[in-house]
């Protein structure tokens, strides 16, 4: 069984980014990404609707990582002053050896290659640091976006449940994706 300390914040720096924990001043800039109905609309999540709502998310990624049990970057443009997008490890699957990835960004900076920067650092971190053998992403089939970020930086469609998500009234497809780690050797049986 994997057991790797995910308490400890971690900064990361891309070309155009830096990934850091988040602090209580990133509440209005989270608050305005997740009450977006654009940023929202296939996420399968309530859209936060106070300014208390997200200081109380805030507080609950740091619980949650002092508790090893995720672990959430603010994203933010290299040089800017706020956040523009979240990204994360969640759902430690400590016996397998496998955790979720998450992500949002603002509307304004998708189609960029941005939140590709960030998805790439927080995986390497995943494999490196943690020592995760795979990774999960779970998606919206209908989000092509996502779908094709995930693609382009190397995760694999590992199969589309059908209406195993219930969610506001509606219940709804799920796309899972993975990607192994490098040094992955896979076995047949």
């Amino acid at each position: 069984m994997l057991i790797a300390d995910l308490s400890a914040p971690v900064e990361l720096r891309t070309p155009r980014l830096l990934l850091r924990p988040f602090v209580l001043q990133d509440a209005e800039a989270l608050f305005k990404l997740r009450s977006d109905e654009q940023v929202m609309a296939m996420i399968g999540r309530p859209r936060t609707t106070s300014l208390e709502d997200a200081r109380a998310l805030i507080e609950r990624t740091w619980s949650d990582q002092a508790a090893s049990n995720a672990v959430s970057w603010a994203v933010q443009l290299a040089g800017a002053s706020e956040m523009c997008g979240t990204i994360g490890l969640y759902r430690p699957n400590w016996e397998h050896h496998r955790i979720e990835v998450g992500y949002l960004l603002r509307p304004e900076l998708w189609g960029q290659g941005l939140m590709g920067e960030a998805l790439h650092a927080v995986v390497d971190l995943a494999f490196a640091r943690y020592g995760f053998h795979s990774v999960e992403a779970i998606t919206d089939p209908r989000n092509t976006a996502s779908r094709r970020l995930l693609e382009k930086n190397g995760f694999v469609l590992e199969g589309l449940f059908k209406e195993n998500y219930h969610w506001n009234g509606s219940v709804l497809d799920s796309a899972v994706y993975s990607r192994l780690c490098p040094s992955a050797r896979t076995t047949s049986h």
